[in-house]
């Protein structure tokens, strides 16, 4: 193990050195994000909660950024609608049973700075898909649904996070202006 020290040291500094940074975190001024529950126009409970902690999970990843369930001392806020879900079936087997089926998810969503009203990202609609396979039992098929709308749901989340760390540093900037 001792023989590895050197090399590990040799690789942080390199990092350091290089300028490497995270690009999963924003290093700016703090923020606090008052993120609303969103609207949930579907019959899928729990979606809006899915979505919710998906997002919180994924701002903690910046020291910089607070999520708040409160706007009052917010700088930003963070809305969204979950539109509609619809569950196509893409194959059929034999005696024409469903195969396979793609959980098609419609959001919107907006991040604003309060105090300027200037709009920091927006996304009018936004269809997420993800296959799954229909399989014998009705308990398979609601797990594996589940899953899939797990995968969107983090996926949904991540591209928030990324697009917000983006145009962080932009609005800054413009404030500074």
């Amino acid at each position: 193990m001792s023989r590895y020290v050197p090399l590990l040291a040799f690789v942080a500094l390199f990092i350091v050195a290089c300028g490497y940074r995270n690009p999963y975190v924003y290093n700016g001024p703090q923020k606090v994000i008052y993120l609303k529950t969103w609207e949930n126009r579907t019959s899928e409970l729990g979606l809006d909660n899915d979505i919710y902690q998906a997002l919180v999970r994924w701002f903690q990843k910046s020291g910089s950024i607070k999520i708040s369930k409160n706007q009052e001392g917010a700088d930003l806020i963070l809305a969204g609608e979950i539109v509609s879900i619809d569950l196509p079936t893409l194959s059929y087997g034999s005696g024409n049973d469903a195969t396979e089926v793609k959980v098609r998810l419609k959001t919107r969503y907006v991040m604003k700075d309060i105090g300027s009203e200037t709009i920091v990202l927006e996304q009018p609609g936004e269809v997420w898909t993800q296959d799954y396979l229909i399989g014998d039992s009705a308990e398979s098929n609601r797990s594996n649904r589940e899953k899939a709308l797990d995968i969107i749901v983090d996926d949904l989340a991540q591209k928030i996070y990324q697009r917000a760390l983006v145009q962080l540093p932009k609005l800054e900037i413009a404030q500074q202006q």
